[in-house]
C-alpha cells in the first residue's frame, strides 16, 4: 500500500453514528466543505449507525434516552415501529439535509503518523481504508462500540451443549420460545431482553456480577453531570471507560415494576462455571439452560488507532476533553463520557472547536450557513 498516493483533506471523521454525524455537522457549521476539507468514512452498509443492527422488537417507543442530532429534531416518529427503521431513516434524512456525503461502506484498517516515513506525509495522519489512503491534519474517531461485543470467559463454557448468543446478535424473543434461558448482565439490554423473553420462554434466570440500581423518576441534570464526571475521571487517568449507564442506574418503568413483582427481575449472583446443561454456583446450586444470552456490553472499537500508540499502561486512552493526550491531532467522540446521544452531540462541537484552533486560520473563522 505504500506505493499508493493519499488523497489530502483537513479532517477525517471515522464513523457515521450519532457522534460522527454530530462532528460532521459542526465541521460544516465551521465552514469546512465535505469531500474537500473533511471526509466521513463509515463501514456500515447504510445510515443509522449501530441503531440499524438493533433487534426488530426494540421499537422506537422502548428506546431509552435518544437525543436528537444537532440542528434537526426527530418528529412524528411512530413508537410502534422498530427503532432501527425510525432512527435509520432519521439519520439518512440528516445526512441529506446537511449534505454530509458519507462514504460507505468503507473499512478503516489503520491510522498512522506520517512521521514514521511510511507514506512520506510528515506531520500528517494517514488513514488506511478499503477505498484507499487519506492524508489528514486531524482525525475525529467516532467508531463507538457495537463492533466489539464483550464475551466473558468462564470455566466449562466450551462444554455447553446449548446455544450462546450475545446482545449484538440478539434476534428477538421468538427465538427463545419454550426454551430455558440464562440472561447474563446488569444493564439496559439485559433488562429489555428479560422482559421480552420471559413472555415466551419456559424459564428465565437472570445473573449479574453487579446488580443494577433502579431509579424512580426521571434523571435530573445534576445526577447526569455527576455520572458523566465519574466516567470522565477514568478516561482522564488512562483507564478503559465504563458505560454511562453503568453509573447512572436504570429508570424504573411500569413494565419493569410488573416484571419485578412477577419475579422476573430477581437477579442472582454470577455463577462460577458453565456446565454442559447450564450453569453452576460454588455452593452447588444450578440452573438448567438451553440458551445463555450474554448481555455483557461492548468495548471501544479503537484497534485501528493502535499504530499511534495512544493507550496508557492502564489499557485506556487518556483524554483531555475530546483530545487524546498523546496526540492533539486525534479526537475521540462517543468515547467514555461522550458515549451517549447528548454527550456525543456536545463532544462533536467541542472537538471541532479544538481542531479549528489547531489548524489555524486556513479555514473561515465565522460559521457558514448550513
Amino acid at each position: 500500500m505504500n506505493n499508493l498516493v493519499a488523497r489530502e483533506t483537513e479532517v477525517v471523521v471515522i464513523g457515521a453514528g450519532q457522534a460522527g454525524l454530530s462532528s460532521a455537522y459542526h465541521l460544516r457549521r465551521a465552514g469546512y466543505e465535505p469531500d474537500r476539507d473533511f471526509v466521513v468514512l463509515d463501514h456500515s452498509p447504510r445510515p443509522g449507525g449501530a441503531w440499524q443492527f438493533r433487534w426488530p422488537s426494540l421499537t422506537y417507543g422502548k428506546v431509552h434516552g435518544m437525543h436528537a442530532l444537532p440542528g434537526m429534531e426527530l418528529t412524528g416518529a411512530d413508537g410502534s415501529r422498530p427503532s432501527s427503521s425510525v432512527i435509520g431513516g432519521y439519520f439518512a434524512d440528516y445526512e441529506r439535509a446537511f449534505d454530509l456525503r458519507v462514504h460507505r461502506p468503507v473499512d478503516v484498517r489503520a491510522v498512522r503518523d506520517g512521521q514514521d516515513g511510511r507514506y512520506g506525509q510528515d506531520g500528517r495522519l494517514t488513514v488506511e481504508s478499503s477505498e484507499g489512503l487519506w492524508s489528514a491534519r486531524a482525525l475525529i474517531n467516532a467508531t463507538g462500540t457495537w463492533d466489539r461485543p464483550f464475551w466473558p470467559r468462564y470455566p466449562g463454557q466450551e462444554t455447553f451443549r446449548g446455544r450462546q448468543l450475545h446482545t449484538a446478535h440478539y434476534p428477538g424473543p421468538q427465538e427463545f420460545a419454550g426454551q430455558r434461558v440464562v440472561v447474563v448482565g446488569g444493564g439496559t439490554s439485559a433488562v429489555q431482553h428479560l422482559l421480552e423473553i420471559s413472555e415466551v420462554a419456559a424459564a428465565t434466570t437472570w445473573v449479574t456480577r453487579r446488580p443494577p440500581v433502579f431509579r424512580e423518576g426521571p434523571f435530573d441534570e445534576e445526577w447526569g453531570r455527576a455520572a458523566v464526571a465519574r466516567v470522565e475521571e477514568r478516561v482522564r487517568r488512562g483507564l478503559p471507560p465504563q458505560s454511562v449507564v453503568s453509573v447512572t442506574g436504570l429508570p424504573m418503568t411500569e413494565a419493569m415494576e410488573r416484571a419485578r413483582a412477577a419475579g422476573v427481575l430477581a437477579p442472582r449472583p454470577m455463577f462460577d462455571r458453565v456446565t454442559p446443561t447450564g450453569v453452576e454456583w460454588a455452593d452447588g446450586g444450578t440452573a438448567d439452560a438451553d440458551i445463555i444470552l450474554w448481555a455483557t456490553g461492548f468495548r471501544a472499537a479503537v484497534d485501528h488507532l493502535a499504530p499511534l500508540k495512544l493507550r496508557e499502561p492502564g489499557g485506556g486512552i487518556r483524554m483531555e476533553g475530546t483530545r487524546a493526550a498523546r496526540d492533539p491531532r486525534v479526537h475521540l467522540v462517543g468515547y467514555g463520557p461522550s458515549a451517549s446521544t447528548i454527550g456525543a452531540n456536545r463532544a462533536g462541537r467541542a472537538a471541532v472547536r479544538e481542531i479549528h484552533a489547531l489548524l489555524g486560520s486556513s479555514q473561515p473563522p465565522v460559521p457558514a450557513a448550513v
